[in-house]
Formats: structure tokens, C-alpha cells, sequence
């Protein structure tokens, strides 16, 4: 039971009291507010100019099969988290309550596993791009551009959250969700061929490989899943431990209101526990 509650206290327990998702332990609101609306409004960019490229250069079936491919699923991802999360920031910068913390419950646990999937799936994406699908060049400035941005950059998206804003550890069971997703597109690339008579990736086609060949290739991606989990999670408990506990950095928080640290934060893995009654005007941007 034990093990149980501090497995679901993330979901059971007051969400955020802190506002881990909405600050920072080096930006200031406004600062964070206005890097994630950039980062969002990039992403959105990328994949509108594909799209209009496409379809000057007669290559429009190439963006109506694109929701078909696991990295434009996940850039898509990035856009709209760093979109959400922008505006969760600038309203807790402006009124010193984030919308997150007007949402119901489950609104705000999808918000975490949302997080979960834009810290991991962008690694996945770039390693299994430049290990086993990217070509030996890139024929036009426009593809080099392109897929620098969606195969590389996007760890970078990933890298910004795991270290800049003031996140808790992620949730064990944000595993869950992490392994339903992925096995849920397997599906739909399969529904896709049978469909539309494609493979997204080669390494799914059975016309090329073996069962087992192709078997491998999915508990490779599965196991690598669970291991960049891992080393996210216990990456950002040592951004906090770090920042928090050796650097008493606890945060920059808006001059509108209060935060409280919150001694349940400890039954999260959280190591910066036991400071209260924080005036976060100090740090206030």
C-alpha cells in the first residue's frame, strides 16, 4: 500500500502547489512565458511551410499522408505543449494564478502526461532518425532545414524543459501513457498500409523483413522508451536537487501572490522540500 500511495500521490494529491510547471529556478515568468511562446510559434511555422512547400512543388499527398509519421505526430506535440504551456505561464506572470490551476483534475494529469511525452519522444525520434532513416545527404537547402528542425531541434525542445523550468521528477506511472501511445501508433502505421498501401518507416515493412527482424525493431523502441524515461526522470531530480538543495535556487515566481512550498512535494521525489511561506516577490519579473 505504501508503495501504491507514493506511486499514485501525483494524481492523488493536491497538483502543483508550487506551480513547478508554469516557473522557473533561473528565468523569470516573463522570460520563460516569452521562450516557450517563441519555441511554439517556430514549430507552428515548420510544419505551415512544409505544408505550403508541398504544395507548390506538387507534393501535396506528401503532407495528407504526414499525420501518418511518428515525428510529425510528436512535432505537432511540441507545438501545441509549448503553446499551452506558454499561456499556463504568462497567465500565472500576469494574475499569479496559472490557468493549470483552474482546470479540473484530470485535465490537469493529461497536462503531466502531455509533459511526460514531450521530454521523451523527441529522443526517440532523433536517434532512430539519424540511426536508421536519414539518408547520406539532403538534396535542397529547404530539406536540410526542414528536417534539422523536426529530427534535431526537437530534442533541443525536449532539453529545454527538462532543464529549465522548475518540473518535479515525472511520475512513475506517466510510464503508462508513454507505452500506450507508442503502441497505439504501431497500429495506426499498420492501419496505414492496409489503408493507403505505405509503410511510414521501412523498418515496419513485412515485405522486407522478417517478422522477427521487425519484432526486434519494436522491443528495441519499446526498451529504449523506458530507459529515456528513466534517465529523464532521474535527470530532472538532479536539475532540482541541484538547482534547489545546492544552489537555493527555488524559483522566480510573479509578484502577484504567494506560493507556499508544499511538504508533499517530498513524497514526489522532490529533494527541495522544506522551504514555506515563500514571498516570491523577490525574484519577481
Amino acid at each position: 500500500m505504501a508503495i501504491w500511495k507514493r506511486l499514485t500521490v501525483s494524481y492523488t494529491g493536491q497538483f502543483d502547489p508550487t506551480y513547478r510547471f508554469e516557473t522557473s529556478w533561473i528565468l523569470p515568468p516573463g522570460v520563460l512565458f516569452g521562450i516557450r511562446a517563441l519555441l511554439s510559434l517556430y514549430a507552428f511555422v515548420t510544419l505551415f511551410t512544409i505544408f505550403g512547400w508541398n504544395g507548390t512543388h506538387g507534393r501535396s499527398e506528401d503532407s495528407q499522408r504526414s499525420f501518418s509519421y511518428f515525428t510529425n505526430l510528436t512535432y505537432w506535440g511540441l507545438a501545441f505543449y509549448y503553446a499551452f504551456s506558454a499561456a499556463h505561464t504568462g497567465s500565472y506572470w500576469l494574475t499569479g494564478t496559472p490557468f493549470l490551476a483552474r482546470w479540473p483534475k484530470w485535465l490537469q494529469v493529461a497536462h503531466s502526461m502531455f509533459y511526460s511525452t514531450v521530454v521523451i519522444y523527441p529522443w526517440i525520434v532523433t536517434a532512430v532518425y539519424w540511426g536508421i532513416l536519414a539518408s547520406n545527404g539532403f538534396p535542397t537547402t529547404f530539406s536540410l532545414w526542414s528536417n534539422t528542425s523536426q529530427h534535431a531541434l526537437n530534442s533541443a525542445y525536449a532539453f529545454f524543459e527538462i532543464f529549465f523550468p522548475r518540473t518535479e521528477p515525472i511520475p512513475f506511472l506517466n510510464i503508462i501513457p508513454i507505452v500506450i501511445l507508442l503502441a497505439l501508433y504501431l497500429a495506426l502505421a499498420y492501419v496505414t498500409f492496409y489503408t493507403q498501401d505505405f509503410y511510414t518507416y521501412e523498418f515496419l515493412d513485412l515485405r522486407k523483413n522478417s517478422s522477427g527482424i521487425v519484432g526486434a525493431y519494436i522491443i528495441g523502441i519499446l526498451v529504449a522508451a523506458i530507459v529515456i524515461f528513466l534517465v529523464v526522470k532521474y535527470l530532472i531530480m538532479l536539475r532540482v536537487w541541484v538547482t534547489e538543495k545546492k544552489l537555493g535556487k527555488t524559483g522566480k515566481f510573479s509578484h502577484r501572490g504567494t506560493v507556499t512550498m508544499a511538504n508533499e512535494e517530498a513524497e514526489k521525489g522532490v529533494p527541495m522540500h522544506d522551504v514555506s511561506a515563500k514571498q516570491p516577490s523577490v525574484d519577481a519579473s
